[in-house]
């Protein structure tokens, strides 16, 4: 998740507020709408997004969750949009609209639900716990941990999701130099522009890659074409910033721990249900969420299975230590540890848009930026509100509009939109959660200093891609 920001919004109106016509019906086939851009209903769901970006981005003043204000937002935007639909004699177009949204909703949370349940099982059987400890062991220098943290994060993060897979990498980093506050935040800084890049070639790296899958309009071997410019998203900052790295060995000896038992089989089962996904998207044509709950029966199983088998082994077990492997497996705890509030926020975030959409003003948007400016300037400013703006309703945005683009600058707006975020350090979910795990050691200030640097690999990564896909812009 990318931190928030009411900057977006806020251009959103500028760009909208002096445009469009008075109140106005249009025939749009068999259902009539409204243009709503210039009517007090536009104004006043535009001003309810802004005041809901506000409270968000405030989140870690509040304690409030980011789900709350986007939730109440998206209810009152479209009340405000029922309203004047049922004032005006037109009953199901409104509807039909909002459930347009809730369905790309489902499929999306239903996708993200397995997805976080898998990465929860992983978690308990102590699957990431054992690779942290294996590597705090493993007497790297603190110039070799830079580059395997980095390396793992960008290569993690296609599987898993960018801020587990970044926590995983700062619990190393911390573990072995936190004693080293300079290392600790330039280690934080590669951990974050790798996890991001990597998320950016795979449909289950990011949010935003998911998406543009979910909606059709690239496959998924397609997503690889953006691997050349996501390493050199990553490695043109870490190249420069490991200069400033010693190659002083620390002294860290963590005791060992043992996975428990079918930690091998759950990672299996996992590859096998993102195969799944690949195979009914690819091949039958049907939703990958489809095959991601499949997947999620086959996990339900095998859990039955430890939970049969736990007791007669506990009965044969008689060296206490390895009791702990063999704790019974209960699914239901896996899905109830899923990021709730990111998935409802989720829902909160597409219908917001999805109503400001539906007023208008996402098609006025998409003709300054898409046809007065052309594809490529906005897909570049596009990653660039993504360091500010959460990625995920621009990219909806984006998707919603739907600009008539080649292959070339849907993979484009896919890589800017997901490296982006590393511009800043609260320009992604990573970066936020790595200043509260490496608090005082990894902050924003000391992020931005090296943004110059970040945002010289976001630009040879845009020239890469016009270098290397050139054939997919026709």
């Amino acid at each position: 998740m990318r931190m928030l920001n009411f900057v977006f919004p806020a251009v959103l109106a500028a760009i909208c507020g002096g445009a469009g016509t008075a109140l106005a019906a249009v025939a749009g086939g068999s259902h009539e709408t409204l243009d709503l851009t210039t009517h007090w209903v536009g104004y006043a769901g535009l001003l309810v997004f802004v005041v809901a970006y506000a409270f968000v981005m405030l989140e870690e003043v509040t304690h409030m969750r980011k789900s709350k204000p986007v939730l109440l937002a998206a209810g009152i935007i479209w009340g405000l949009i029922g309203l004047i639909y049922a004032n005006n004699g037109i009953d199901h177009t409104a509807e039909q609209a909002i459930r347009h949204n809730i369905l790309e909703y489902a499929e999306l949370f239903l996708f993200l639900l397995v997805a976080m349940t898998y990465i929860n099982a992983m978690d308990e059987r102590l699957v990431f716990e054992v690779l942290r400890v294996k590597l705090v062991n493993a007497g790297f220098s603190y110039k070799k941990l830079f580059w395997i943290t980095g390396l793992l994060a960008f290569f993690i993060s296609p599987v898993a999701d960018n801020l587990t897979t970044a926590l995983l990498m700062c619990a190393v980093v911390m573990a072995i130099g936190k004693e080293d506050t300079k290392f600790v935040c330039l280690s934080c800084i590669n951990i974050v522009v790798g996890a991001n890049a990597g998320g950016a070639f795979s449909p289950f790296g990011d949010i935003t890659t998911l998406m543009v899958w979910q909606k059709g309009i690239l496959q998924f071997q397609e997503f690889f074409a953006l691997f050349i410019p996501s390493v050199i998203n990553w490695v043109v900052p870490a190249a420069i910033m490991s200069f400033a790295i010693s190659n002083k060995k620390p002294d860290a000896n963590i005791e060992q721990l043992k996975l428990k038992r079918g930690a091998f089989v759950v990672i299996g089962l996992f590859l096998w249900t993102i195969l799944t996904a690949v195979s009914f998207h690819n091949f039958l044509h049907l939703p990958p969420m489809v095959g991601m709950m499949a997947g999620l029966s086959l996990l339900k199983l095998y859990g039955f299975y430890l939970n049969k088998s736990h007791k007669l082994r506990r009965r044969n077990i008689e060296n206490r230590e390895e009791l702990g492997q063999v704790e019974p497996f209960d699914i239901f705890k896996k899905v109830a540890r899923a990021e709730w509030d990111t998935l409802l926020f989720f829902y909160g975030v597409i219908l917001c848009v999805g109503g400001l959409g539906f007023i208008g003003y996402l098609a006025m948007v998409s003709k300054v930026m898409y046809l007065d400016w052309g594809p490529t300037t906005a897909n570049v400013v596009i990653g660039l509100l993504s360091a500010i703006v959460d990625n995920i309703p621009v990219m909806f945005a984006v998707l919603t509009m739907m600009p008539d683009m080649s292959h070339g600058q849907w993979l484009l707006v896919t890589l800017t939109a997901g490296v982006g975020g590393s511009l800043l350090s609260i320009g992604s979910a990573a970066g936020v959660a790595l200043m509260g795990q490496a608090r005082g050691k990894y902050t924003f200030f000391g992020h931005l200093k090296w943004t110059p640097v970040i945002a010289l690999g976001y630009a040879a990564s845009i020239y890469v891609h016009f270098l290397l896909n050139a054939g997919t812009f026709q």
